[in-house]
């Protein structure tokens, strides 16, 4: 029997969305097609029926096919058919959803049925953003027929990257999870998320929610890139794919690494030369929620920041979708970058791009560095003597904060965006660390990190840097951040516990970043304990997900000869 078969409701409609009609020719059906297994999901068909075959644009989403509309209909006036698809066990589809669980599979059956249908001409493209990237990934490296390319944006190919850095896991995968899971009857929503951050042991964060999330619990459970995660790390599997892709990301989206990190994994490790030559990276000022705009948190980019991503998508599908390129069109750019504080963008045949190279910026201070009053100096050159270390103290109880609280903003809102930074820095937990007024503007294109000399006098600590542009107006604009905790120094896969008082060499990756530091503007470095709640709180205790117990870490940074602490950053210098 055909286990691809349709829903005895078939719906064709002129669509009229915010009171405008659509194109009389596109013809809508709501379909429902049955998976390997029986399970049947909402599968809505967006087509001209003038036109019998036509590339396919596929589209599978936990968050509401409906909320599409819009973007498949620009997609057909391209050319092109739309497949739009809830994710099992969201909403209009059966099935129970467990993130990520079974969209390899039903992304092969979905790809599979569309080359069967007498509108397709076989070729099929995938598209979207988040998990609507992620489940692109996991299909295609199932090897369905006629995946021909894919635009996974903002997403990853190692779901253990997409949570964790640096040992310190990304919080928001908590209301994302009571969002994505089934509350229970009677159980009201939680309002109180501030409560559910500081919320001890973190193993325990779904009983807190309010119902048993037990996919969230592991995720605590398994802070490690152990066995656990192997299932959804493909990273060197994808390098066997056959298929043109288009990488997508901001430098503040929290999935920054990974999307760049996978256009470099494709770009010089696909086993098919060809298709190393057939990447291509865009890379803008966004964060998650503002990818193609140019207001991103604080900070207006401009003009040029704004981007029209369906239309770059379909200029992208042109190329490598349909049965064959517009006549005189040439292959995108590999690398397309953004460079903020110039506001414009750049090309480069690769990520990071040529012509820059990495520069040393010293930390130094009298022993005095905490808050922006401090004496913490930013230098070009490590200082003569040694400088006293500088000493700041790390709080469980009250953490210091990702981003300047503030009535519109409460804590539990935090913010990956640029948003002022200056009330942060007049915390006493925090170093900071600023240059003389830049005469000569920098610019660093790359992927930024720290190295640290550090001590702590607990087993456990951590450490925050973030990259600072400050404006002449005093607006500090922060660039870059990383974060690293101290049992993960040397291992992620095997922690070992810090000896109180011992010196220890870290080095905190930065991320990918591009920007010009203008005449006038001073660079700035941040140092401290912790970055709430956009990453958990460490409790300094080292007992791992089920420890209970906390304690104030007394952190050093130190500026000594052997042990300069920097940041590292791939410059040119006019």
């Amino acid at each position: 029997m055909n286990r691809f078969l349709l829903h005895p409701c078939i719906v064709i409609a002129l669509l009229v969305t915010n009171g405008q009609s659509w194109a009389a020719e596109t013809r809508v059906e709501t379909v429902s097609v049955a998976m390997r297994d029986g399970i049947r999901l909402a599968t809505d068909i967006y087509r001209d029926p003038a036109i019998p075959k036509r590339s396919v644009v596929l589209v599978r989403t936990p968050y509401n096919k409906d909320r599409a509309k819009g973007t498949a209909q620009r997609f057909v006036d391209a050319g092109y058919t739309v497949v739009i698809q809830d994710c099992r066990g969201a909403h209009a589809s059966e099935g129970v959803l467990v993130p990520y669980n079974n969209e390899g599979q039903d992304g092969y059956d979905t790809i599979e049925w569309i080359g069967q249908q007498p509108w397709s001409n076989g070729r099929v493209g995938t598209w979207g953003s988040s998990y609507v990237g992620a489940v692109q990934w996991q299909a295609a490296v199932e090897n369905p027929p006629g995946l021909v390319t894919m635009i996974p944006r903002a997403t990853w190919s190692n779901f253990y990257r997409n949570l964790y850095l640096g040992g310190a896991i990304r919080m928001l995968i908590s209301p994302w999870a009571a969002s994505q899971s089934a509350r229970p009857e009677g159980t009201v929503p939680p309002t109180d998320w501030k409560a559910i951050y500081m919320h001890l042991p973190i193993s325990e964060t779904d009983q807190k929610i309010g119902w048993s999330i037990p996919w969230l619990k592991a995720i605590f459970m398994h802070p490690e890139p152990n066995g656990y995660w192997d299932r959804l790390n493909l990273t060197d599997r994808i390098t066997e794919l056959q298929m043109p892709i288009q990488h997508m990301v901001g430098y503040y989206d929290f999935f920054s690494r990974e999307s760049v990190g996978n256009f470099v994994q494709m770009r010089e490790h696909a086993r098919n030369p060809k298709i190393r030559g057939q990447q291509q990276l865009i890379l803008g000022p966004w964060d998650h929620g503002t990818i193609g705009k140019s207001q991103v948190g604080e900070v207006d980019f401009g003009p040029e920041a704004r981007l029209d991503t369906v239309a770059t998508s379909i200029a992208w599908y042109d190329q490598y979708l349909k049965p064959a390129p517009p006549a005189g069109a040439k292959p995108p750019v590999p690398v397309r970058y953004f460079v903020m504080g110039e506001n414009t963008w750049r090309e480069a045949q690769s990520w990071p791009p040529a012509g820059f190279t990495p520069a040393s910026f010293y930390l130094g201070s009298a022993g005095k560095a905490n808050t922006r009053s401090g004496d913490g100096r930013l230098e070009r050159s490590p200082p003569l003597q040694a400088k006293p270390s500088d000493t700041f103290r790390a709080d469980p109880a009250q953490p210091t904060p990702a981003c300047p609280v503030t009535e519109q903003r409460p804590l539990a809102r935090a913010t990956w965006a640029p948003v002022d930074q200056q009330a942060i820095e007049d915390r006493q937990d925090v170093l900071v660390y600023t240059s003389s007024r830049i005469t000569d503007p920098i610019t660093f294109a790359g992927n930024a990190r720290a190295e640290l000399f550090v001590a702590a006098d607990t087993p456990d600590a951590d450490w925050v840097v973030k990259v600072v542009d400050v404006h002449p107006n005093g607006f500090a604009q922060n660039l870059a951040v990383g974060i690293l905790r101290g049992r993960y120094r040397d291992s992620e896969l095997k922690p070992t516990p810090l000896t109180p008082g011992q010196v220890y060499r870290i080095t905190v990756d930065l991320g990918p970043v591009a920007a010009t530091i203008q005449k006038d503007h001073h660079l700035r470095v941040d140092i401290c304990g912790a970055y709430f709640p956009l990453f958990d709180r460490n409790t300094n205790t080292g007992e791992g997900p089920t420890g209970k117990a906390t304690r104030i870490s007394t952190e050093k940074v130190f500026h000594r000869p052997g042990q300069w602490s920097r940041i590292i950053l791939p410059c040119t210098v006019k």
